[in-house]
């Protein structure tokens, strides 16, 4: 899966210059209930890591691509994604940079972590900023919540975030794009709130990479 899909998998996707205006403009407006559960709930939660499998699902309802991989998560903003199947892939965001690794075409993208999630549902995994949270709809769902923002035109329009046994453990999410595809993952093996190493988070580009650096043009 190369870089656009992994993206748009985990909802590092912007929503449209629109739909970030709309959102600045409310910002003394008050969360919903739903909104606050939700809120409440990941204010407990630290760091997550567990192994994921995940099934992207066309707009028709057929299987399009299978995979499977690992996930860390710690707050704020510190993302390790490795993809091992069907590529090897990796996408690693130590809150200020992330860098995308594919080990087949053996190159490095170089992005700025900010203006990958400041506008994407995903950032309310990582964050307690108000500002944040008034860019979305929250709804509460059978054994989670739902995200969408205020704004149409995000190419992410819909993530689910369901928890294993009510609890911290995040059991699954589905992201649902502009075009109609689904993008699953369900996890297994998740540890919440355990100390995950720093290094974890960085990426050392091995020597003879070709490295596209965009941080410059974000």
């Amino acid at each position: 899966m190369k870089l656009q899909p992994l993206i748009l998998a985990l909802c590092v996707i912007g929503a449209t210059p629109a739909a970030y205006a709309a959102a600045q403009a409310a910002d003394n407006q008050p969360v919903s209930v739903a909104a606050q559960s939700l809120k409440d709930k990941l204010k407990g939660l630290e760091s997550f890591r567990a192994q994921f499998e995940q099934s992207v699902i066309d707009h028709e309802g057929h299987l399009i691509q299978s995979g499977k991989g690992e996930i860390a998560l710690q707050y704020p903003a510190k993302i390790r994604w490795q993809q091992d199947e069907p590529d090897e892939t990796l996408l690693v965001s130590d809150g200020l940079r992330t860098v995308y690794f594919d080990s087949f075409a053996e190159q490095a993208t170089i992005l700025n972590t900010l203006g990958l999630i400041d506008t994407t549902p995903f950032v309310l995994l990582t964050t307690q900023d108000p500002k944040q949270w008034q860019k979305y709809q929250v709804a509460e769902i059978s054994g989670g919540y739902r995200i969408e923002p205020v704004q149409s035109g995000a190419q992410v329009e819909r993530l689910d975030v369901l928890f294993a046994d009510g609890g911290l453990k995040i059991g699954q999410l589905n992201v649902t794009d502009s075009s109609g595809q689904i993008s699953s993952f369900k996890f297994s093996d998740a540890q919440v709130n355990v100390p995950i190493d720093a290094a974890q988070f960085k990426f050392v580009i091995p020597e003879g990479v070709v490295v596209d650096d965009q941080t410059q043009s974000d």
